[in-house]
């Protein structure tokens, strides 16, 4: 058997900027410092974490990947009380508005993690979650950048390991070129069945999405695109 232990060394590439920006308020500082403590993810050694034990009420795990704002995150846990949700986002102030969401909501569904979600990945046991959304991820659009986007060979088999048969995985941008090869990387895998039947497909938001303020700055060269896959064994 393969360890997926890696060498202390040898550090990933980064897939996102910036990890702070403007000062946080005096609420948003106390959840930072009081609530976030309580909802972070207990990460460890690699594959023995099943996040169905972080959760009250034994259902689904939902995992989204860079969640911005959180508005996607906390209306999605709203919505499905019985489901567990984990959070990645490495930006401060978009974890602060998502423990402000939390609160605000009284949501005990939610867990999070403020760092690189590629380590939360290794922690979880095999084929434990049910649902993963990454949306409109960093989309590094110079020619130069491109290797640290996040949907790479590597990323896709840690996502298809920690992923039950029949999962379901959405991925949305705005930016053309990562829609192509995200697309490309997702099908070259084997493991994610593309889900479109028409164009409208990938053209227009599924039925079941919550529209965000990036969403809504339409800072790409495009549309945005959703892809929708099944995992298969």
């Amino acid at each position: 058997m393969t360890s997926r232990k890696q060498d202390p060394s040898i550090r990933p590439i980064r897939t996102f900027g910036r990890k702070g920006g403007r000062p946080l308020s005096g609420r948003q500082q106390e959840l930072i410092d009081n609530l976030l403590p309580r909802l972070t993810v207990p990460v460890g050694a690699a594959g023995l974490l099943d996040p169905h034990s972080l959760f009250p009420v034994q259902g689904p795990v939902c995992l989204e990947i860079g969640f911005g704002g959180g508005e996607h995150l906390i209306e999605q846990a709203r919505r499905a009380p019985t489901t567990g949700f984990i959070g990645c986002e490495p930006f401060i102030e978009g974890m602060a508005k998502a423990l402000v969401g939390v609160e605000d909501n009284s949501l005990t569904n939610v867990r999070l993690w403020m760092d690189d979600a590629r380590a939360l990945m290794d922690s979880l046991s095999d084929g434990c979650v049910d649902q993963v959304f990454i949306l409109f991820p960093d989309p590094w659009p110079k020619k130069r950048q491109q290797k640290r986007r996040l949907v790479q060979p590597d990323f896709l088999q840690s996502l298809h390991r920690i992923m039950s048969p029949g999962a379901k995985v959405r991925f949305a941008t705005d930016v053309a070129s990562y829609a192509d090869e995200a697309l490309a990387r997702f099908r070259d895998h084997g493991g994610f069945a593309w889900q479109a039947e028409r164009a409208s497909d990938w053209r227009s938001a599924p039925s079941d999405h919550v529209p965000t303020r990036y969403e809504a700055k339409r800072l790409g060269d495009c549309e945005p695109v959703w892809f929708d896959f099944r995992v298969q064994p």
